[in-house]
């Protein structure tokens, strides 16, 4: 499963995971805090949820969006592909494989809509292409198959339709490859070159 925390109360939250029998949480935040949803930095929800007897685990050093790994970056901007060919990254990934052997995990991060979120265009992709099946939990509770999600994807950028000399997985390839243009993180930070003497 995957979850956004969004701008949920805490309760709610913790009713959607009720509702979805997740047992474990892990938490894919690059940083596991926020000004505006204090209710959902670690230590906080880390208490809240063992308190109704679910498991919390911080997977963002591993399968977070802002990775520390500068060759993951291109102008700034993380390329999603090389992320997921990391050692941290694949070391994230088989962590999960793990877990679900014995856990109804949830991926979590804060973005309401699992389209606008790395957890589905990186994360759930990643466990797709390794066989494991995956469902998001919207904010109104609905639970959304990965598969529909990404039909969804694709008519956001007028891919659903048949063509002529793309196959689908083509076309969803292009609708993932957009939709990572639009929510990669983006280090602003300034670089710094080397000084080269003359």
């Amino acid at each position: 499963m995957t979850i956004g925390h969004s701008t949920h109360q805490l309760p709610e939250f913790l009713k959607l995971l009720r509702q979805s029998g997740v047992t474990a949480v892990a938490d894919v935040r690059s940083i596991p805090a926020s000004r505006h949803t204090p209710q959902f930095n670690k230590h906080s929800l880390k208490n809240a949820l063992r308190d109704k007897g679910v498991k919390y685990v911080f997977l963002g050093d591993e399968l977070g969006a802002r990775t520390k790994d500068s060759s993951c970056y291109v102008d700034g901007r993380v390329q999603y592909h090389r992320l997921a060919q990391t050692r941290k990254f694949l070391l994230g990934i088989e962590r999960l494989e793990r877990g679900v052997r014995t856990e109804r995990i949830a991926i979590m991060c804060s973005e309401g809509d699992p389209l606008s979120c790395h957890r589905t265009v990186l994360i759930a992709r990643v466990l797709s292409s390794r066989g494991a099946e995956t469902r998001h939990i919207h904010t109104d509770g609905r639970i959304e198959t990965h598969a529909s999600a990404m039909e969804r994807l694709m008519a956001k950028f007028g891919l659903a339709q048949e063509e002529l000399f793309r196959t689908p997985d083509e076309r969803l390839a292009d609708a993932l490859n957009r939709q990572e243009s639009e929510i990669a993180y983006i280090n602003e930070a300034p670089q710094v070159d080397e000084m080269v003497d003359v």
